[in-house]
């Protein structure tokens, strides 16, 4: 394969650290950023798994992240075997990111003892603490030459996926990474057990008591128009879309990947319908990623 051919545009990261400090974790994060991800390889392979990106069912991907494993006993220079890589990707302009995870020794201590995992060094015969000790001493020089250092101590399940979306991730503006299902439900069937958010529209003008609409829906235009022919619903709705633009930059900075909002009224196919083509259409112009979805219609047409 030739190597030439990769687009210098693809990201590469490259991670590694220390066990148990959340370098999985980290690399389950980027594959849901949409990077091809790999882990625990060791490095001689990695030249042949950044040259993918050169064919054209990865072009979708953003880039590639490579968990290497720099750490065993038949490593005598970690370096020596990583540097090549790092020098031939920036001799080609391929952007590569190393990336070094590390905890002190207790949280990576309580880590392991609520896992009741090894250590990958016990197995050459280490207790944990000496290997703890050992690993320190075996990637130092890697450590070293890392472009950025996160330390995990004290991190909740939460917090290390924020701080690489914070630090990696496209920007909330311009690029929100968080997907957004709004739907729409009938309350007399119950509000979804998935809902994030719920907001009722039962206040709104109901076209069920317009013999001529009961048997339409929120899609069609003259329902839509019966709903918001006034000012207070149109105020109504205004005020709702403004209210959701103004939360959900919280909510994508807080490193969510879905959110559901759900959208009610009395029996899902007006109101709730209406509003959720709404705010769907508006929240697309913004940014969002949205998935929509009508809970009652989706039943209606079975």
């Amino acid at each position: 394969m030739d190597e030439e051919n990769i687009d210098n545009k693809v990201e590469v990261f490259i991670i590694t650290g220390l066990s148990g400090s959340g370098i999985s974790t980290a690399i389950q994060v980027f594959e849901d950023m949409n990077f091809f991800t790999t882990d625990g390889i060791p490095a001689s392979i990695a030249p042949e798994l950044i040259s993918l990106a050169s064919k054209p069912e990865m072009r979708h991907f953003r880039g590639i992240v490579l968990g290497i494993d720099l750490k065993r006993k038949y490593l005598t220079d970690p370096v020596a075997d990583l540097l090549p890589i790092l020098t031939n990707n920036r001799q080609k302009n391929i952007k590569t990111t190393l990336l070094y995870l590390e905890a002190d020794d207790d949280s990576i201590l309580k880590r392991y003892a609520s896992t009741r995992r090894p250590h990958p060094l016990e197995q050459e015969g280490y207790s944990l603490e000496a290997a703890l000790s050992e690993e320190k001493n075996r990637l130092a020089k890697i450590r070293n030459i890392a472009d950025h250092i996160i330390n995990t101590t004290g991190f909740s399940i939460h917090d290390l996926p924020r701080s690489l979306q914070k630090r990696f991730s496209q920007s909330v503006e311009n690029n929100p990474s968080m997907w957004i299902t709004i739907m729409s439900f009938g309350y007399k069937y119950g509000i979804p057990k998935d809902a994030d958010l719920v907001f009722d529209m039962r206040c709104l003008p109901n076209p069920f008591f317009d013999a001529s609409l009961r048997e339409c829906t929120g899609l069609q235009q003259k329902v839509v128009d019966y709903i918001f022919k006034e000012e207070p619903a149109q105020v109504f709705r205004k005020t709702l879309l403004e209210f959701l633009l103004s939360i959900l930059p919280a909510y994508n900075n807080e490193g969510r990947y879905r959110l559901c909002i759900a959208i009610g009224c009395t029996g899902g196919y007006h109101r709730s319908v209406a509003m959720v083509e709404y705010l769907a259409k508006n929240l697309m112009q913004n940014g969002y990623k949205i998935i929509k979805e009508h809970k009652q219609l989706q039943k209606k047409s079975l």
